[in-house]
């Protein structure tokens, strides 16, 4: 059985964290209560479902300053921000930052278990995208450096026979790689190659690269 997802009540506040607290357990979630932003920070948060309820004024770091520590560190956990003290440029500069939403205390139950709705939908959402494209740079791994060289060129919309004219081999010695490109990727077609090579970041910005620096591009290996 899954582990329920996990909410990290962050707030100085031990009567707020303790209502908190029981209200989201009632409603089938574990909950990490830290009353400091420093405590979050030594608190282990895992890779599993979960988001951040953050309070914004506190001792030491703020919620904001909290908010960009934790992007700093990659963490990928949304936060939901809860404040006594909203305001319109504090609200502003936490959703510009990424921040899920903003609400003000005293926050509604509803309107608190929808935000979390959605921020662990967001959070699921981007751990299925990180899997795929894991997947993906799998795949590309096992490319040869020509086949790397043909797919950055037909992904540009290269035929064959200037491909094989640019690489100083025959047409259907390009044929053959396309094949072989397209079965370690699972695909039926050029366009479906196209938008990989676009999620891998194989293709640069319109006039920023030339061809031969695509080819450079896709002959490194994925980080």
């Amino acid at each position: 059985m899954n582990a329920p997802p996990k909410i990290y009540v962050v707030d100085d506040d031990t009567s707020f964290r303790a209502a908190m607290g029981d209200l989201l357990v009632a409603s089938g979630f574990g909950v990490v209560s830290c009353e400091s932003a420093a405590q979050l920070l030594e608190t282990p948060l895992g890779d599993g479902p979960g988001c951040i309820l953050l309070d914004v004024q506190m001792a030491g770091l703020s919620g904001p300053q909290l908010q960009d520590r934790l992007a700093e560190m990659g963490c990928r956990l949304p936060i939901v921000f809860i404040s006594g003290h909203g305001d319109i440029p504090t609200t502003v500069q936490t959703i510009k930052a990424g921040a899920e939403d903003f609400l003000t205390k005293p926050v509604e139950k509803g309107r608190l278990l929808a935000a979390i709705a959605r921020a662990l939908a967001r959070h699921e959402e981007m751990r299925v995208q990180e899997g795929q494209i894991a997947a993906l740079r799998m795949r590309l791994s096992r490319l040869t450096p020509r086949e790397r060289e043909v797919l950055a060129m037909l992904v540009r919309g290269k035929l064959h026979k200037q491909i094989a004219h640019e690489l100083g081999t025959a047409e259907r010695t390009v044929k053959l790689h396309r094949h072989n490109l397209m079965q370690k990727f699972e695909v039926r077609s050029l366009a479906e190659l196209a938008v990989i090579a676009e999620r891998l970041g194989l293709l640069p910005a319109p006039g920023h690269a030339k061809d031969g620096d695509l080819r450079q591009t896709g002959n490194k290996h994925p980080s």
